[in-house]
């Protein structure tokens, strides 16, 4: 038992799970365990099947960590053996670059956490998350564009528009088919007023996906709307897409039991 529980101590230690569980886990990574002449290769997905597509110096600093697959919960490790901890399969993470101009997913065993680029707790606690504020800042500037009486082309809903908000898939589905009803208002007129997007107070993000919220008031009728965003792998740079908004009683795009 001695030796399961420093095994599983040791294997935690590498992890960043409750970074994955709420979005505040270490502010930086760096490479490790690269030659000084050779690159960390990021990739499109999490494995060696998938094509690289940038790379990461051997002594990169600062890099911000999206997510990790697959997602080990610290208890999960209490109730593995020390074979089964072995054959545990190994996790990728999907990084970005300080100057948010690389990203992609490289094997986690060559990042770790980044000490000089900690932000101190005082500042931390009034700037949040970078992921978070990128996509506070993505759903402001999608309704900031966003006039119920447009008819022109320059709507963001507009298909031709919607990739510099919406995920890839997302912007296909909006071809495929026209719209319904108006997933920013929930309604096709509006009158009344709009809250800033904020995060969830309970779970911002979780394993890479943010969730934020906007409080509408149209026709005297209160409503909330969700947003759920993370990166579009599909487009360079994997930059915040909205991938959900939902209302009480249905969904943008509408999910397969709705």
């Amino acid at each position: 038992m001695r030796i399961r529980l420093f095994l599983a101590s040791a294997l935690m230690g590498t992890l960043p799970a409750y970074g994955e569980i709420d979005g505040h886990g270490p502010d930086a990574w760096r490479v490790t365990g690269v030659a000084e002449e050779d690159v960390l290769n990021a990739r499109t997905g999490p494995g060696t099947s998938y094509p690289v597509i940038e790379h990461f110096t051997h002594d990169e600093r600062g890099m911000q960590q999206i997510t990790c697959v697959p997602f080990y919960p610290p208890a999960y490790f209490m109730t593995l053996s020390e074979t089964e901890m072995a054959d545990l399969p190994p996790r990728w993470c999907l990084m970005r670059s300080a100057d948010m101009g690389r990203a992609g997913w490289v094997a986690q065993q060559y990042i770790r956490p980044d000490d000089a680029f900690a932000t101190p707790k005082t500042e931390l606690a009034g700037s949040g998350d970078e992921l978070v504020l990128e996509a506070q800042r993505l759903v402001q500037a999608l309704y900031d564009a966003a006039d119920p009486a447009s008819e022109d082309g320059t709507h963001p809903l507009n298909p031709a528009n919607a990739g510099d908000y919406f995920s890839s898939d997302v912007v296909e589905s909006m071809k495929a088919s026209p719209l319904g009803a108006d997933p920013l208002y929930g309604a096709q007129d509006f009158e009344g007023t709009i809250s800033k997007p904020l995060p969830d107070p309970d779970q911002p993000v979780l394993r890479g996906m943010i969730t934020l919220h906007v409080d509408i008031v149209n026709f005297g009728q209160k409503q909330r709307v969700t947003f759920r965003l993370r990166p579009d792998t599909s487009l360079p740079r994997s930059p915040i897409r909205i991938f959900r908004i939902e209302h009480d009683g249905w969904s943008f795009p509408e999910r397969p039991s709705e």
